[in-house]
């Protein structure tokens, strides 16, 4: 669409600088003519303050037959309250988070992260997103969250933003969120006070006094609902008519709907109808109905501009076939007819949410639509959806966006998807989840679509078989290992009964299995599967995107986990030599293989092989990848790691303290992964007799450790249990005592009987008290 609609504007974070500070997250804009409610909301911005969260809710009852909850304008004050405070440099962070969904609120706080410190939040969406609540508990900057239209309690499970320097400002229409809130001040938004009504209605109008004649008893007509009044003021607005012309046309239409339903409808359940009328003939034909009928499909709190620009967008919007720059002028006519008529907004600065409608045009509309009209537009939705989604996902915002609208298009019309291929669009919103590493979300996103499948299509449908393999894997990244092992082993069984045992797909599935039983901790059986799945491919064909190289490497990590280094080393070697010959020495796998080699070479007791393999694993990284890729850092902590046990301590610190200073830069200096490189400097310097250094690391270790893992995690335990012996070593003997005593008995209180940690603990108690 060659409009500014679909021009490329903010695919992510929002970079208003009007003070100092940081934004993150689309803040909607406000409405033409907004009211920031003096009457009916005085003191709001005062209730906005640190300690306790503001919930903006809505009216507690409807008091109409023909009614939807909503309407009254909760985001639009949101917006404002938000927009003030950061012109007013009460805060120095500013998050908006669309909160409809826990994957949105999830993939919210990972942009937040990513925006906050610099990088990039792809692929590892719910790890960012705990390290922003994480930040949001201890950051000294004045911050605000703001939830917009949260949904359900469940999806701010260890979501809640809390801190001493915080303001949370919340949003929704679900009583039942205010209960989980935590000490919520809850403030609801109603109707307009007459004379806010006023004010806002004669702002919308011309300044016509005859547009304006009977514009007081237009009030009591809409019941001052802000909604019903932005429709009916777009519509006079656009048509020419007065008010008294629409109070006309309102209450004939009123009484046609109520004859019809049996009960008085409320004032935005007729307002819509006449504005859908008014955009009909502000567009030729049914552009302005057809466009409506896909669009309320979607996620109202954002479309994706490209979807309306798409040729399946187009072609049902248009009609007749029409498509290219026709196709799209006319959707855009379509689309600014609606606007213009209050239906929905254009926001042509955001990518990810160009179009929004409210909830209330949403369910209103969708109840009106005719079935054959609602599932010819839902597989145009469908189609225009897998069109517009970019190849690698796009910008996280942008796919969260295209996520949240196919799941609102299953919600509203799952049938016409599974009666024909459109359910590939749930298939590409679960590969959205999945690469954005929203675990949880994804895992319930395939369990949904798995049984759907099942239930549709049938248990032996290749759908099917393929919902059930991706969630395996997502239950699997979750860390449900049981869970995805079970579920393995009969997509499995089930692929080898639809399609024999030696078919590509069920030898494919046999190595999902291996895989999952090495992550279960079952090395094993993982052997016995992974050698069966090499066999297969050496004798028939290889299954499509199987690469038996990458399950040697899978097997020779099996082989090291079972404490059968040899053969590890063997086949690492082996497949080394192979991915050299085919691949290159600077392909990534290749580089990979050649890490797991020096990792096969450690465990097998071999560290000087493995500190040249492992150098020349980094040395490769470091060209190819750069030195702060998470691979090149781990080709790092193995060559540290293989220094120390070769006794190397001067090669060995240095190379330990640039990755402490690289995971402290790129991840925080309470990550795991910087506290697991911290630990490890201190048991260096230990060992090296560099006794004043240990000391602090071990005691910043510990710190670290109690805050983020707890005070009886094996690895605090492990850390006191360091540091005790550190202070034994420097003379301090009764500080040793003491400390080793209280780890003793916190290991005999935590940990099962006979494990090494305890054990090791008692006999170095003994040892120090025989001394």
């Amino acid at each position: 669409m060659e409009s500014p609609l679909l021009a490329a504007g903010s695919a992510g974070s929002s970079d208003q600088k009007a003070g100092p500070g940081i934004r993150s997250g689309e803040v909607p804009p406000l409405a033409d003519c907004f009211s920031a409610r003096p009457e009916t909301a005085p003191g709001i911005a005062g209730a906005l303050a640190p300690g306790r969260p503001l919930v903006l809710t809505g009216p507690e009852a409807q008091r109409q037959l023909y009614d939807w909850p909503g309407g009254t304008g909760k985001t639009q004050l949101a917006a404002y309250l938000a927009e003030s405070a950061w012109q007013a440099r009460q805060i120095e962070v500013l998050v908006w988070v669309t909160a409809a969904s826990r994957a949105s609120i999830l993939t919210g706080y990972a942009q937040a992260f990513a925006d906050l410190t610099g990088g990039v939040s792809a692929g590892d969406a719910q790890k960012a997103a705990a390290r922003f609540v994480g930040w949001l508990a201890a950051a000294s900057q004045r911050w605000l969250v703001v939830l917009d239209d949260v949904a359900a309690p469940a999806d701010l499970e260890g979501l809640w933003p809390e801190g001493p320097a915080g303001r949370v400002l919340i949003t929704t229409r679900n009583p039942a969120v205010v209960k989980g809130a935590p000490d919520p001040l809850v403030f609801p938004i109603g109707v307009f006070s007459s004379h806010e009504a006023l004010t806002y209605l004669m702002g919308r109008l011309s300044t016509d006094p005859d547009q304006r004649i009977g514009a007081v008893d237009l009030l009591d007509d809409l019941g001052r609902e802000p909604l019903a009044l932005a429709q009916a003021s777009a519509t006079i607005g656009s048509s020419g008519m007065t008010c008294r012309d629409y109070r006309d046309i309102f209450a004939r239409r009123k009484m046609q709907i109520a004859e019809a339903l049996g009960g008085q409808p409320s004032a935005k359940a007729v307002t819509w109808t006449l504005s859908v009328e008014q955009a009909g003939q502000l567009s030729p034909g049914r552009l302005a109905q057809s466009c409506l009928a896909l669009s309320v499909l979607l996620d109202g709190h954002g479309i994706p501009g490209e979807v309306f620009g798409t040729p399946a967008a187009c072609d049902f919007i248009a009609g007749d076939g029409v498509t290219g720059a026709p196709g799209r002028k006319r959707t855009r006519t379509a689309l600014l007819s609606l606007e213009r008529t209050g239906l929905l907004t254009i926001d042509p600065a955001s990518a990810a949410r160009t179009v929004r409608l409210h909830p209330v045009v949403q369910a209103a509309v969708r109840s009106a639509t005719p079935e054959a009209l609602r599932d010819e537009a839902a597989r145009a939705a469908a189609q225009a959806l897998l069109q517009a989604w970019p190849a690698d996902d796009g910008p996280p915002m942008v796919a969260d966006a295209l996520r949240s609208c196919a799941a609102s298009l299953q919600l509203a019309a799952p049938e016409p998807l599974w009666a024909g291929p459109h359910h590939a669009v749930l298939f590409q919103a679960g590969q959205s989840l999945d690469l954005a590493g929203l675990t949880g979300p994804a895992v319930a996103h395939w369990r949904a679509v798995a049984a759907a499948s099942e239930r549709v299509l049938g248990p032996g449908h290749p759908d099917t078989l393929l919902a059930a393999g991706r969630l395996a894997s997502a239950m699997q990244a979750a860390g449900l290992g049981a869970e995805a092992v079970a579920l393995y082993q009969r997509t499995v069984e089930a692929r080898a009964r639809a399609l024999g045992p030696g078919h590509p797909g069920t030898v494919a599935a046999q190595a999902d299995l291996g895989q999952a039983l090495r992550s279960a901790g079952l090395p094993g059986d993982a052997i016995v599967v992974l050698e069966g799945v090499l066999a297969a491919a050496e004798h028939g064909p290889v299954p499509d995107g199987l690469d038996p190289l990458g399950i040697q490497d899978a097997l020779a990590s099996a082989y090291a986990e079972a404490g059968r280094p040899a053969d590890a080393t063997r086949l690492a070697r082996r497949t080394l030599a192979d991915r050299e010959r085919q691949q290159g020495s600077d392909h990534p796998d290749t580089m990979t293989t050649r890490a797991n080699l020096a990792g096969a070479c450690l465990a097998a007791g071999r560290p000087k092989d493995a500190i040249g393999h492992a150098k020349r694993a980094l040395e490769d990284r470091e060209r190819v990848l750069g030195p702060d890729h998470p691979d090149t850092l781990g080709s790092l902590s193995t060559l540290a790691t293989a220094c120390q046990s070769a006794r190397r301590l001067k090669d060995a610190i240095p190379l330990y303290e640039r990755m402490l200073e690289a995971r402290s830069r790129l991840q925080g200096p309470d990550h795991p992964d910087t506290i697991t490189v911290r630990g490890n400097l201190a048991s260096a310097c230990h060992s090296a007799g560099r006794l004043a250094v240990a000391i602090p690391l071990y005691e910043q270790t510990i710190a670290s450790c109690q805050q983020t893992r707890g005070p009886d995690h094996p690895d605090t335990l492990t850390s006191r249990a360091n540091l005790a012996q550190a202070y034994y070593e420097v003379g301090r003997l009764t500080s040793a005592v003491a400390l080793l005593r209280d780890v003793a008995a916190d290991c005999e209180r935590v940990l099962p009987p006979g494990h090494p940690l305890a054990q090791t603990v008692r006999e170095t108690l003994q040892a120090l008290a025989d001394d």
